[in-house]
């Protein structure tokens, strides 16, 4: 692995330079007793597994494979529960499961779970019922009720965030360990409420095309084969709040560096990334594959000398750049970066996340997307890749596995008028379970066309 030495580098150098994004808590001392606390706890993911990522990612930075990184726009401490769990990673499972089919490659699973517990805000307070709070930050900083005493940033949260983490993974590796993916019987992986959608008769016949494969693999090959029982399946969040993410990061055994054994890979937001920044100091000496959050506004010079700070030695796997440009701006922006990143050779996986340039607000003031916008922007993604020479090679969406109503548009064409049916996010809007298994159709689709 290659290795650069930082010299002035610890997993809190962070703390020297000026830190975005991280609220003040009222009591120091109890953050530093939280922080401490952390730090002794065992880690969640192993370097091993770490390392294995990033070699896949390696394989989709050459063009053999495709990233499907997805999940919950903030995770909530209460939404920790079997059920919810299990609809995230069927829902994954089976968008991965199209994918495969139509695109005939092979599927790196990635989920913003495990960890995204924070989300950046623009204003650090709100005004309810006349009263000035702080704004709700995710449950690792504060809690959503509008009670000001709720919403005060409270260090113990960070431990709570480890042990919700800590739950969601270890139920998430007995999934996919024991054969909750199994491909002898993909059937299990249906919800009921996909019957209705127009795709499901091409779904249900891709289920009975993978049986009769398993099934042929097996005549000629009859030991069973665990790879048609088991998934590797990663996990990945927002490293925002510094303190979470340094407590969890340590060396290992005969390996050099540090890792962040809080996720197999962190990302950094599009709010984070100023050069002098504390999260960039942060993830300059980290070994894992990590993401970076480009849109607008941004530099390209900027974000070249940001991919030469955080992968110095240009080691294939280990930056993720996921564009979030907007419909109405990709056309515009997104070439010039392609060119200069080739340019100077920088080995990058390009991924799209169409979702946070196309939020806005309906007249009733709730917050949602347009799939057709998304969709949209995933189309240009692809043909401007296309004609740059260039690889798309993953999709980056905030989705559930849960039938909400947060996202207008799709197959079943919700309307604006259906929103309060059942919105559930903290943050921001997310694809439900058809919405997402209908953009694994479309992604499929724009991927095969942008390959000729």
């Amino acid at each position: 692995m290659p290795e650069v030495v930082h010299k002035s580098w610890s997993p809190i150098s962070w703390k020297e330079k000026p830190v975005k994004q991280l609220p003040d808590y009222p009591d120091q001392k109890e953050l530093e007793q939280c922080y401490e606390m952390l730090k002794d706890l065992p880690p969640l993911v192993t370097s091993w597994e770490i390392d294995a990522l990033k070699n896949k990612l390696a394989d989709i930075s050459d063009g053999n494979g495709f990233l499907l990184q997805g999940g919950d726009c903030a995770e909530s401490f209460d939404a920790t529960k079997a059920p919810k769990i299990v609809n995230m990673v069927k829902v994954l499972l089976q968008m991965s499961f199209i994918l495969i089919h139509e695109m005939g490659i092979p599927v790196l699973r990635v989920g913003r779970i495990a960890g995204q517990y924070a989300k950046p805000r623009s204003n650090d307070f709100e005004m309810v019922d006349g009263e000035e709070i702080h704004n709700y930050r995710g449950d690792l900083i504060n809690g959503f009720e509008s009670e000001s005493g709720i919403r005060i940033p409270d260090p113990q949260r960070l431990i709570e965030g480890y042990h919700k983490a800590g739950l969601t993974l270890n139920f998430l590796r007995a999934l996919s360990e024991e054969g909750f993916a199994d491909l002898h019987h993909p059937e299990q992986w249906e919800l009921d409420f996909m019957r209705n959608n127009e795709y499901y008769a091409e779904y249900e016949e891709m289920v009975s095309s993978i049986t009769k494969a398993v099934k042929f693999v097996e005549a000629i090959a009859p030991d069973t084969f665990t790879t048609l029982q088991k998934v590797d399946f990663y996990t990945s969040h927002e490293a925002l709040n510094l303190y979470y993410d340094s407590a969890q990061t340590r060396p290992v055994p005969r390996k050099p560096g540090h890792y962040n054994l809080s996720a197999h890979m962190v990302w950094l937001g599009n709010r984070t990334r100023e050069l002098d920044g504390a999260h960039v100091e942060y993830f300059k000496g980290i070994n894992n594959p990590v993401g970076i959050k480009i849109g607008p506004p941004f530099e390209i010079d900027e974000t070249l000398k940001l991919i030469e700070t955080l992968n110095p030695t240009h080691e294939k796997g280990k930056i993720v750049l996921i564009t979030r440009f907007g419909k109405d701006l990709i056309e515009e922006q997104l070439p010039g970066l392609i060119q200069a990143v080739r340019r100077e050779g920088f080995p990058v996986v390009w991924s799209s996340d169409p979702m946070h340039g196309n939020t806005f607000s309906t007249g009733g003031g709730i917050k949602t997307r347009n799939f057709d916008d998304i969709i949209r922007e995933v189309r240009s993604a692809f043909a401007i890749h296309r004609s740059e020479g260039s690889y798309l090679g993953g999709v980056h969406l905030e989705l559930t596995g849960d039938n909400v109503t947060e996202c207008v548009g799709g197959a079943k064409g919700l309307e604006e008028n259906e929103l309060n049916r059942n919105y559930e996010t903290f943050c921001d809007p997310r694809l439900n379970y058809e919405q997402s298994l209908e953009m694994a159709f479309l992604v499929a689709r724009e991927w095969k066309n942008s390959r000729g």
